[in-house]
């Protein structure tokens, strides 16, 4: 006889396996037959699963619709299986799938679409920024600023797209009205994700801003990454950039480096 560990771990992989029946032993079905006990869990499981996804990404699900949303969901439940508590973390690894998901293919800014929903997603559940110490910062002498690291508030993202997904989701809203004029094709977006109250924001932002933010954010001191960014733009507005996104928490720390 298994021991109770093992019990478990037979039954939960035959909630997602092809084929449970590995698990029907051990299922006591009263007057039912074992399959058909194990059916009822098995589908209540697939289907929150669904539906935990669905919250995410509302958008890819109209896209594609209801019943290709499922298939998809299904195929990465059984190749990504949740391994949290957190069910919020369930979606995380759904781009990278849809991007290697062959029924897909025909749909190359869907993967994009998808990190865009992940990113508002996250941002909407991390914790809120403190303010940033703008007294700790002044009290530093100007020959210390170069090699400045910053931390980058938790409720901000950067996502990077050669497809115009931010007005694709605005246009994929409830109650939006289709813009007819919309063109796919027109080119990419720099987006700067960010939550402000209890809203989620999508800002458009120039190259070199982006750019900035996002080596900012890998940790790269603020001397270097400027050089990296100013051959792209030699008019770069340091100080505005700083009293920007120190004042909105989109950086909402810093060490010394």
């Amino acid at each position: 006889m298994p021991s109770l560990p093992e019990l478990q771990e037979t039954f939960a992989a035959a909630l997602l396996a092809p084929a449970p029946d590995g698990a029907l032993p051990f299922v006591v079905a009263d007057r039912i037959a074992p399959a058909e006990r194990l059916a009822v869990y098995r589908h209540n499981v697939r289907h929150n699963f669904r539906e935990a996804l669905r919250a995410v990404y509302a958008v890819v699900d109209r896209l594609v619709g209801a019943r290709f949303f499922d298939y998809a969901a299904d195929r990465y439940t059984r190749e990504h299986p949740s391994t949290s508590g957190d069910i919020h973390a369930f979606g995380a690894r759904f781009a990278d799938f849809l991007a290697a998901f062959a029924p897909a293919a025909g749909l190359p800014y869907l993967p994009d679409v998808a990190r865009l929903e992940w990113a508002m997603h996250e941002v909407f559940h991390a914790a809120a920024p403190p303010p940033f110490p703008l007294e700790r910062l002044a009290a530093l002498p100007a020959a210390a600023h170069a090699a400045l690291c910053f931390t980058p508030s938790p409720a901000c993202r950067l996502l990077a797209s050669r497809w115009p997904v931010h007005r694709l989701w605005a246009l994929n809203q409830p109650g939006v009205a289709w813009d007819e004029t919309f063109d796919l094709g027109a080119g990419g977006v720099t987006l700067l994700v960010r939550r402000s109250g209890f809203e989620v924001e999508l800002e458009p932002l120039p190259g070199a801003e982006f750019a900035l933010l996002d080596r900012l954010a890998g940790g790269q001191a603020l001397a270097a990454a400027l050089e990296a960014v100013g051959t792209s733009a030699p008019d770069f507005d340091l100080a505005a950039f700083l009293q920007r996104h120190l004042l909105t928490a989109t950086l909402c720390d810093f060490s010394p480096g």
